[in-house]
């Protein structure tokens, strides 16, 4: 989705009724961020929402990314929200071949979730198509890839093959090299 270079666009001011729909609507979608969301978004701060490709809008505060939000859909968090926050979301595992292609720009496959690398939550844990993750790298702390399921976690068992995320906001993106001063 962010593939390329985002240039600088206009940035606007939240008013302060759209910025508490915002704030409930991002609690409603992910619950785990709730402990942290007066850090993360502060009752009396100024949200920006920056212009993006794609119609798309990315939400600042001070020039730090808090989540992007495309035009029908819930918002997401930005991978430097994450990297703060890295047990407010779900999470999957990709394997030590999956990353140099999810670092470049092309969908995680089920076979790099599948494999003796890669990690899928329980089955007590499952996630359903249209939630959103963090995608860890086998041997790293942090995610590399944040972005919506194309399949729920029991299908991706099951196939064993397929496209699971094909739009996420990555490492080294054109979103994360985003200047916003």
């Amino acid at each position: 989705m962010f593939k390329k270079e985002i240039p600088p666009s206009s940035r606007s001011k939240v008013k302060s009724s759209v910025q508490r729909g915002l704030r409930q609507r991002f609690l409603e979608t992910y619950p785990g961020f709730e402990p942290y969301i007066e850090e993360i978004l502060p009752k009396k701060a100024q949200l920006d929402a920056v212009k993006l490709p794609d119609k798309c809008t990315l939400y600042t505060i001070d020039s730090t990314p808090l989540f992007y939000q495309p035009l029908d859909g819930p918002p997401i968090p930005h991978l430097k929200l994450v990297h703060s926050f890295p047990s407010a979301l779900p999470t999957v595992q990709i394997d030590r071949g999956a990353i140099r292609f999810v670092l470049s720009g092309a969908a995680l496959m089920a076979p790099g979730l599948t494999s003796a690398g890669g990690r899928l939550p329980d089955a007590d844990q499952k996630l359903e198509k249209g939630d959103v993750v963090a995608v860890l790298a086998e041997g790293k702390e942090l995610a590399c890839l944040v972005g919506v399921l194309k399949a729920g976690t029991e299908e991706i068992k099951e196939k064993k093959k397929g496209i699971v995320i094909d739009d996420g906001h990555y490492l080294g993106d054109g979103l994360w090299r985003m200047n916003l001063d």
